[in-house]
């Protein structure tokens, strides 16, 4: 008898420890506290409250612009292979600023179009006309240009002199012709004026072909201790591209006849 009573109460012992909350939990539990270490940085909302999004600023209006007359590309490029060779870039009578974005503004102002109001605080002038390039035209780094597209640059010169490349865009051009090796011949404006520039994206960091001795791509950064890219095609950014396409030449009598 004595022995079953005892049996029967290390059944009750094991039970209670086995399924049972352990001794001094609830001591330990009741005297811990948490403390962050750094205040709360805002009272949160209760959970039935539901917040009101916060105020939408408004988009920035674009100013719509009428697009270019069809002829506005043999415009632009007539105008520009006339500078060739100037140092002051004058357009109709009018003076525009002896740089690259003035002569990009003075040429394609003869198209009726104007680059002012594209850039935003912090912008230069090749940064103003990429904008309006993207926005109203299109950017592109792939594919064959045409006559008349711009082309921009980046890092041709340290802009704000800390010796490092993170300048950006700093020079742009526009194409005169594409050659059917792929090299560009570029008219822009650089220190002695007007000049045409060639520049081959499949060879960037090759000066001269040297089979043949022609020059793939001119120097456009003068060259410093350091070796950073100072070619055309080494320093190229994008083509903008905002003139109407190039009308298809009307076919001739001749070659509607040699069709037939």
């Amino acid at each position: 008898m004595r022995l079953c009573v005892l049996l029967a109460g290390l059944l009750v012992m094991t039970g209670c420890a086995a399924t049972g909350r352990p001794m001094g939990g609830s001591v330990i539990a009741a005297s811990y506290r948490y403390s962050p270490l750094t205040p709360a940085a805002a009272p949160k909302a209760p959970l039935s409250v539901t917040a009101a999004p916060p105020a939408a600023s408004p988009a920035p209006r674009k100013q719509v612009r009428p697009p270019p007359p069809a002829a506005s590309r043999e415009n632009v490029l007539a105008t520009a292979r006339e500078l060739v060779g100037n140092r002051k870039v004058k357009v109709a009578g009018r003076t525009w600023p002896d740089d690259c974005t003035g002569f990009v503004e003075g040429v394609y102002a003869r198209a009726g179009v104007s680059f002012r109001g594209s850039g935003v605080a912090g912008d230069n002038g090749v940064t103003a006309i990429y904008r309006y390039a993207r926005d109203h035209g299109r950017v592109f780094t792939r594919g064959k240009p045409k006559p008349g597209d711009l082309v921009f640059f980046r890092e041709t010169y340290d802009q704000n002199r800390d010796g490092r490349r993170n300048d950006g865009l700093t020079h742009v051009g526009l194409v005169d012709e594409v050659a059917s090796d792929g090299t560009v011949v570029v008219i822009h404006r650089v220190k002695r004026g007007v000049v045409r520039y060639r520049m081959n994206l499949a060879k960037p960091s090759l000066r001269r072909d040297p089979r043949t001795g022609e020059v793939l791509n001119d120097m456009l950064r003068v060259p410093g201790a350091t070796k950073m890219p100072v070619l055309t095609g080494q320093l190229f950014a994008s083509y903008g591209s905002v003139l109407p396409d190039p009308k298809p030449a009307k076919p001739t009598k001749a070659a509607a006849v040699a069709r037939r």
